[in-house]
């Protein structure tokens, strides 16, 4: 099941940057024509689905990483889904509403909101270090580019497209290559007690 899981979610974080419109979104006219797209919904939907994914791709591998990775993923995506749900659903409807008036205070009210960006900000963290966790449970090279896209995710953030859709490229290697090493091999089995 990891396999497949894995896999899926790595497709769905490329899918998000690659199908995420990339519009001047300091301007009214390009805020609208992004978030107001039906692209900006399914690029952010994709995210979304990923993380879930994600965290139970690692509650399958639970037998081998133990299970303070797996909360401590589950922790982050329970922190950062609230995030992009409202930026998916809730910035793509204040854009489609039709009154442009202060639309841009809106996005940067939301966005740049002491409680919304600390909480996304915390989901990230705890993402980054489930996903760093694993990497030193695991010690493969599979599990540390894994981790290295879970650890970049913030940073990503401040980077041109080119970057994001290159760090997408990056957590699609790690979650297929961990998927593909992790379900390779068969678990360690307990010895027979008499």
């Amino acid at each position: 099941m990891s396999r497949y899981v894995l896999i899926a979610a790595g497709v769905l974080f490329l899918l998000y940057p690659a199908l995420r419109p990339w519009e001047d979104e300091s301007t009214t006219d390009g805020a609208v024509a992004a978030m107001g797209s039906t692209a900006w919904v399914i690029a952010h939907l994709c995210a979304m689905i990923g993380f879930i994914l994600v965290s139970l791709g690692l509650l399958a591998l639970r037998d081998r990483i133990g299970i303070g990775p797996v909360m401590t993923t589950w922790i982050g995506v329970g922190l950062v889904l609230p995030y992009y749900g409202a930026e998916d659903f809730g910035l793509h409807a204040a854009a489609t509403a039709g009154s442009r008036d202060d639309l841009l205070d809106v996005f940067e009210a939301f966005r740049y909101g002491a409680i919304p960006a600390a909480m996304f900000a915390a989901g990230l963290i705890a993402l980054a270090a489930g996903a760093i966790w694993v990497a030193v449970t695991l010690r493969t090279n599979a599990a540390i580019a894994f981790a290295a896209g879970f650890a970049l995710f913030m940073p990503q953030f401040f980077a041109p497209p080119a970057i994001r859709i290159a760090h997408g490229v990056l957590v699609l290697i790690g979650c297929v290559w961990l998927g593909l090493s992790t379900t390779a091999r068969s678990p360690v089995s307990e010895p027979e007690r008499a």
